[in-house]
């Protein structure tokens, strides 16, 4: 059998089983508390397992091993950013887990005017979601296609690569709405549990076969990814791919390390802010089990990324750069191509096909899960916010909200994947870091200051939702990103348009240092020019929650 053949195989294995866990939790899914939080039934450990699952997204697994492989010590930082954001996390969890029910609205909303904070908070929660989302879905069409092997001119089932990317943006994007839909958060967090744990345990593999095959010794798997990369030492050192000292262009040698700070910021800063991350905590039955979720969630990511350092440098030794980026120059498939390296390396023939199938089936199944979580926050922020608490004025029977929430499902899903056809082609690997930023600078001023600041008021949040928001989107636009980017080699566009359309302004491509600060300044100034009066017994109710618990559901 060959090795794309197992590969689709594995694929249909995972599919079937998520599918038969997705109908026992729609047996057992009897109102909103049940499709929103999974009916707080879950354990530390095993909302941390999900949580884990829902933050190793398939940009974790495939695309910081590419950058590693590729860009050597660079490619770590992001490994180092998505770790330390946990640490945040940690501060504003339990504090998060207490004074909510099912979304950061219940948090902005307790003390404030109603419709206005909802309102911001669900348009805040689609547009990160969604822009997450797209990022997943174009890749998964993208991936997958190399996972099968089809290129150009090649076909699989019929399929050629382009139709084959469409019906893998089509079949992920029908998968997640059915898991929403039909399964909600208890679908949903057993679908992490399990890529979770099939992640780690891949990642755990390949991991000690790398070293294994190297004696066990970093030293020498390190000079050989060095020797392998094309770049010897340097590839072992920082600036290869961030912070570049460019010579004789001092402005421009600030401007790459600027940038490298403001990507820092988002990847730390845009964690606790992410609407999927958010709502997970809510699926626990108290504060404790929310805290012990954030134990076990930095564990298990922590462990993962100490284990990208083997996959990525491994590949770099083992498959070799011209190797990587002949299949994809962003290297996306370099712990795949390893995997059939180290297992050829093994056993043979078929131990390479058995491993990279095993491999690619675990990419899928991270794809799923995550985009998943994206839906079902998104769903569950336009039902319980706008409309139970904007239309309906807080007064919603159940049964209607979780109607709305399954319908929003089924629009967001088509919604994401419609874009994502028409963006197959499209370098969006962006998508990712713009999402963090937007969470940092929109979502996060919001939560801290209703937490911890008593003058806080309706305008305040409205204005840094708002603010944090459209300063991420504007400043991206006008970045190299979209326009003005090019290669100095071979002279073509590196951004969204093609060379010679060139309308940039902004000079870094991630926008989290002026941001940031932007949607703080927008939530400050909106509260302090506003003559609305806070209501401090609800704040003092609101920090009696948050920090004992009292009164939490």
């Amino acid at each position: 059998m060959s090795g794309r053949a197992l590969t689709f195989l594995m694929f249909l294995a995972f599919i079937g089983i998520t599918l038969g866990i997705t109908l026992w939790a729609r047996a057992n899914t009897r109102g909103a508390t049940d499709f929103y939080a999974g009916g707080r039934v879950f354990s530390g450990p095993q909302n941390g397992i999900a949580l884990a699952g829902d933050y190793m997204s398939a940009a974790s697994f495939l695309g910081i091993a590419g950058l590693i492989a590729l860009s050597g010590y660079d490619g770590f930082l992001y490994s180092v950013g998505f770790l330390v954001a946990w640490l945040l996390t940690l501060l504003l969890v339990e504090l998060m887990r207490n004074a909510g029910r099912f979304t950061m609205a219940d948090v902005l909303a307790y003390r404030m005017r109603q419709p206005p904070v909802r309102t911001a908070a669900a348009i805040s929660t689609v547009t990160v979601s969604v822009f997450y989302l797209l990022a997943q879905m174009v890749g998964a069409g993208a991936l997958v296609s190399l996972l099968l092997g089809i290129r150009p001119g090649e076909t699989f089932l019929g399929m050629s690569a382009g139709v084959a990317q469409v019906m893998t943006i089509i079949a992920v994007g029908a998968l997640m709405i059915f898991y929403v839909m039909f399964g909600g958060m208890k679908a949903t967090t057993w679908v992490q549990i399990i890529k979770a744990v099939l992640l780690l345990g891949g990642a755990a593999v390949l991991s000690l076969l790398v070293l294994a095959r190297f004696g066990f010794d970093p030293s020498t798997l390190l000079a050989s990814a060095a020797h392998s990369s094309g770049h010897g030492e340097a590839f072992l050192r920082p600036g290869l791919k961030y912070a570049q000292d460019v010579p004789g262009d001092p402005g421009q040698t600030i401007v790459n390390k600027l940038d490298l700070i403001s990507l820092a910021l988002a990847l730390i800063l845009g964690t606790a802010g992410l609407p999927h991350i958010i709502t997970r905590f809510f699926t626990v039955p108290d504060a404790r089990a929310a805290r012990t979720s954030v134990n076990w969630a930095i564990g298990l990511v922590g462990v993962f990324y100490l284990m990208t350092i083997a996959l990525g440098f491994g590949a770099s030794a083992l498959v070799g750069h011209d190797a990587i980026v002949a299949q994809d120059p962003a290297g996306n498939t370099a712990a795949p191509q390893l995997a059939r390296a180290i297992g050829q390396h093994f056993w043979g023939d078929l131990g390479g096909d058995l491993l990279l199938a095993f491999i690619a089936a675990v990419a899928f199944a991270t794809i799923l899960a995550v985009v998943s979580g994206l839906v079902l926050a998104s769903s569950t922020s336009l039902a319980h916010d706008f409309f139970g608490h904007v239309l309906m004025l807080g007064r919603p029977r159940e049964s209607q909200e979780v109607a709305v929430a399954r319908f929003a499902a089924l629009v967001i899903g088509t919604l994401a994947i419609v874009l994502a056809v028409i963006a197959k082609n499209l370098n969006v690997a962006f998508l990712v870091a713009l999402a963090f930023a937007m969470a940092a600078a929109a979502n996060l001023p919001a939560i801290t200051l209703s937490l911890f600041w008593r003058r806080f008021n309706t305008r305040g949040v409205v204005a840094g939702i708002y603010g944090g928001l459209v300063s991420s989107l504007v400043l991206v636009f006008l970045s190299p990103v979209v326009s003005g980017k090019i290669d100095p080699v071979t002279g073509a566009s590196q951004s969204l348009f093609p060379a010679g359309v060139d309308f940039h302004v902004f000079p870094m491509e991630n926008p989290g240092l002026v941001s940031i600060p932007f949607g703080f300044l927008c939530a400050v100034l909106g509260t302090l020019l506003s003559d609305e009066e806070p209501d401090e017994e609800r704040h003092d109710d609101l920090s009696v929650r948050a920090l004992t618990g009292a009164g939490s559901v």
